[in-house]
Parts: structure tokens; C-alpha cells; sequence
């Protein structure tokens, strides 16, 4: 306690040194509680993913046309069409074939792919690092970048610095992605020479994939001291597809945190941070910003899950082998059990990040009792 004046005045009580420490007094003095808020998230979600089986499911069941005669074509005969429908299942009645396709997912079974002939949950599986991977670098420079600019406008407020980041973010906002993917690749690519146009490494390098994440297994290698040639294309190859589709949640997060922060730095606990003599910039990272996280992580799961199932255009564009481009291929083949099984994957993966932003909200502020 410090007196000044006539006035005592208190510091604000300190908060824990970080994440790790929060985390561990959480789950060390309430390891019941944790467990059963898991356990009840995880039983109201059955009813959403009951929900978005059963949206997939009528949303292709329902399309106009015979989808046995889309996928085989006009050429196709009337025997080679009954066995179809009857692999499919779809000489069954409607609600019988919901029947079928339930007990299928239940089990972890998509069907085969029409096209490739191979189980979707393969075809999936072999996608899915490079939609992660890409998912993870956008989000990552999103979060940084955003979190940065969003905390230097609100502490700027009505400067030129605000000015120019809220309209830098408004611009982000309104690009359309495949715009700017064409703009990135005419740039950097084609004027310049830079970076190459797509794909994930140089088709003249050859390796065997460790974890089917590319830039972690350059690293690997790295350290094995087999060369740094994996690594550096593989990082190449990301940097065009990440700011192509990390933009726009780009502008959202940081028009978010400079929402949160003007509001948190008006709190009484700020002010009276400041009273005490704590330097401004521990107030603004230290204090503030812990506060100001929570609306952000927020934004930063959906962002992330939006990431996962809106980079067809990116990953079409800059011929990134994920789900994304698989999906689009898919669709133009009309192979009906590819898009159900991907739509249904990454609609699962995306309620599954939502839990996890849930969890996260005791770890950046502790003081917080998730109910």
C-alpha cells in the first residue's frame, strides 16, 4: 500500500505469470469441475451433430435429378444404374436410406468415393495436413498481425494510427479472396519472381513425408542435418496461399481487439494501474489485454473453422492439395458421397473448435468460471 497525499491507494492484486500457471490452478483445484463441463459439452453436442448429419444428408438426398445418372452419365445403361442405386442405397425409401447413411457415420464409415473407388475416410485423412497446415500458418499470421495492429489503434484512438488501421481493415474486409489470391500471384510470381504460383514444394524435390506436414517435417530433417531444401520451399510455397486467405480474419481480429481494449482500458482497475505508477506498457499487455483477449478468441475459433471449410477458393487457386480443392473436384465430378463425407468432416471439425475456444477461456483469465 502507497500513500500519496492524504490518499492511500493500493496496486492492482497481480494475476497469474501466464496460460501454464492459470491452466495448472484450474485443473488442480477443480479437476471435477473440468471434467464434468467437458462431459457436458460434449453431450449437447450430439444433438448439433445430429443436426448437421442430417442437414448433409437431405441437402444432397434432396437435389434435383438422379444422382446415379449424374454420376455414371448419359451413356450409362439401365443395369450399370440399378447396381449404383443399389450400392448407394438409393432404390430404398427416403427415410430408410437416413437410416442407413446414420448407422454408416456412427461407425466412422463415409462410403467409397465414386470417382477414385477409395474410402473417403482415406482420401480425408491423406487431405487433411495441408488444409491444417494452411489453416494454422493463415490463422497464426491473422492473430499476430490483427492482435498487434488492434491493440496499437485502441491505444492510438483518433490518431492517424487508428485512422489507418481501421481503414487498412475495412479494405481486408471487403477483397474478395480469389481477387486478391490473382493479385498475390501476379505480383509476387509473375512481376517479381519471388514465390512460386502453387502446389505446396518443388515437384523437383523429392522426400518421403514424415507427418504429411511439410514444414514440419523440413524442420525435422533440419535437424537430422539432411538440408534445409524441404523446408525452404515448403515455406515458399505457404506464404501467398496464407495472406490470401488469413486477409479478412485478418481485419476482423483487429477491429475486434480495438472494440475490446477501448473498453477494457476504461475499466477502474486500469486506471488505478496507472494511479499506482505501473508503467504504461505492462497496464496495456499485462492488464488489459489478458481482459480484452476473451471476445478474440472468440473471433479466432470461428475464424479458424471458417478457414478450414472456406479455403476452396485458395486452395483451387494456388493448387493446394487440401479438402478444399478435393471438395471442388468432387463437386464438378458429381460425386455426391465425396461431398457429403467432406461437408459432413469439416462441419464436425468446426463444432469440435468451438469446445475447444470454450476451454480456452479459463486459461487466459482464470478469474473466469466456466458454468
Amino acid at each position: 500500500m502507497q500513500r500519496i497525499g492524504r490518499f492511500e491507494q493500493t496496486k492492482p492484486a497481480r494475476l497469474p505469470d501466464g496460460p501454464v500457471l492459470a491452466l495448472a490452478s484450474l485443473l488442480g483445484r477443480e479437476p471435477s469441475f473440468m471434467l464434468k463441463f467437458v462431459a457436458k459439452r460434449l453431450v449437447s453436442l450430439i444433438p448439433t451433430l445430429l443436426g448437421v448429419v442430417t442437414l448433409v444428408f437431405f441437402m444432397i438426398a434432396l437435389t434435383p435429378g438422379d444422382p446415379a445418372r449424374i454420376m455414371l452419365g448419359e451413356r450409362a445403361n439401365a443395369e450399370q444404374l440399378a447396381q449404383l442405386r443399389a450400392e448407394l442405397g438409393l432404390d430404398q425409401p427416403l427415410v430408410k436410406q437416413y437410416g442407413l447413411y446414420l448407422s454408416r457415420v456412427v461407425r466412422g464409415d463415409l462410403g467409397n468415393s465414386i470417382i477414385s473407388q477409395q474410402k473417403i475416410t482415406d482420401e480425408l485423412s491423406e487431405r487433411l495436413p495441408a488444409t491444417i497446415e494452411l489453416a494454422l500458418m493463415a490463422t497464426l499470421f491473422a492473430s499476430i498481425l490483427g492482435i498487434v495492429l488492434g491493440v496499437a489503434a485502441a491505444r492510438k484512438r483518433n490518431s492517424w494510427v487508428d485512422y489507418t488501421t481501421m481503414t487498412g481493415a475495412l479494405v481486408g474486409v471487403s477483397m474478395p479472396v480469389f481477387w486478391l489470391a490473382l493479385v498475390l500471384i501476379m505480383v509476387f510470381s509473375i512481376f517479381l519472381d519471388l514465390l512460386p504460383t502453387g502446389g505446396r514444394i518443388d515437384v523437383r524435390i523429392y522426400f518421403k513425408p514424415i507427418t504429411n506436414f511439410y514444414l514440419l517435417d523440413g524442420l525435422i530433417l533440419m535437424l537430422k542435418g539432411e538440408g534445409t531444401e524441404v523446408f525452404v520451399s515448403a515455406l515458399k510455397h505457404i506464404i501467398l496461399p496464407t495472406i490470401a486467405l488469413g486477409t479478412i480474419p485478418l481485419a476482423i481480429i483487429a477491429r475486434t481487439t480495438r472494440s475490446s481494449m477501448l473498453e477494457v482500458l476504461k475499466q477502474d482497475y486500469v486506471k488505478t494501474a496507472r494511479a499506482a505508477g505501473v508503467k504504461e506498457r505492462k497496464v496495456v499487455y499485462r492488464y488489459a489485454l489478458r481482459n480484452a483477449l476473451l471476445p478474440v478468441v472468440t473471433v479466432i475459433g470461428i475464424q479458424f473453422g471458417l478457414l478450414l471449410s472456406g479455403a476452396i477458393l485458395t486452395e483451387t487457386i494456388f493448387s493446394w492439395p487440401g479438402i478444399g480443392k478435393w471438395i471442388y473436384h468432387a463437386i464438378g465430378a458429381r460425386d455426391f458421397p465425396a461431398v457429403q463425407g467432406g461437408i459432413l468432416f469439416i462441419s464436425i471439425f468446426f463444432v469440435l473448435i468451438n469446445l475447444t475456444v470454450d476451454l480456452l477461456y479459463s486459461v487466459i483469465n482464470p478469474r473466469i468460471r466456466l458454468k
